[in-house]
Parts: structure tokens; C-alpha cells; sequence
């Protein structure tokens, strides 16, 4: 039997996806799972970190509106100096620029 040839034009949407449907979801899942951490740090008085800290910065930027809310959580959580170090002590990264160093 030939496989049958289906035209790309039929897989084109005649819509767009509802984006809704298709990320509330797993967004959902991420804030709660984000919400749980935050309450652990605060239960066991580890709330203070610097990176928690640029953490509950980048959560303030979620609730801007308007677009580049992706481009600046990624600032916010990007070590910005310029300067290479002389000389790496561990293998990894932080996460969140400290402000002690």
C-alpha cells in the first residue's frame, strides 16, 4: 500500500492555538512549585540568601505588563561584570549575581 501524501497546506491551523490552553497548566504548576520553596526557605529561616533575594526580585517582574518580562528576569539572574576572574575556585554557577564578590 503507498502511504497517502497529506499537503501541508492541512496542517496549518485555519486559528491560532489558544496559548491559554495550551501553558496554564505547566505555568501553574511552576508558580506553586516556586511558592513551595520560598515557604521551606522561610520554615527553616534560610530566606535571606542573596539568591533567594534576586529570586523575589525576578518574581516582581513577572507581574510587569508588557513584553521583555523573559529578557529581564535573565539580567536580573546574570552575573553582569565584565572583568574575567583570575582564577575559578569551584566548577558551576550560582545562579544570581552575588553581591559580596
Amino acid at each position: 500500500m503507498k502511504p497517502r501524501h497529506i499537503p501541508l497546506v492541512s496542517l496549518v491551523p485555519d486559528t491560532p492555538p489558544n496559548l491559554v490552553d495550551l501553558g496554564f497548566m505547566d505555568a501553574r504548576i511552576k508558580l506553586i512549585d516556586i511558592a513551595a520553596f520560598l515557604d521551606r526557605l522561610d520554615r527553616h529561616g534560610q530566606s535571606g540568601d542573596y539568591r533567594v533575594e534576586a529570586l523575589k526580585a525576578a518574581i516582581a517582574e513577572v507581574t510587569k505588563e508588557g513584553s521583555g518580562r523573559a529578557a529581564r528576569i535573565l539580567n536580573l539572574l546574570s552575573d553582569q561584570s565584565e572583568e574575567p576572574i583570575e582564577a575559578a575556585t569551584i566548577q558551576g554557577a550560582f545562579g544570581a549575581p552575588n553581591p559580596n564578590s
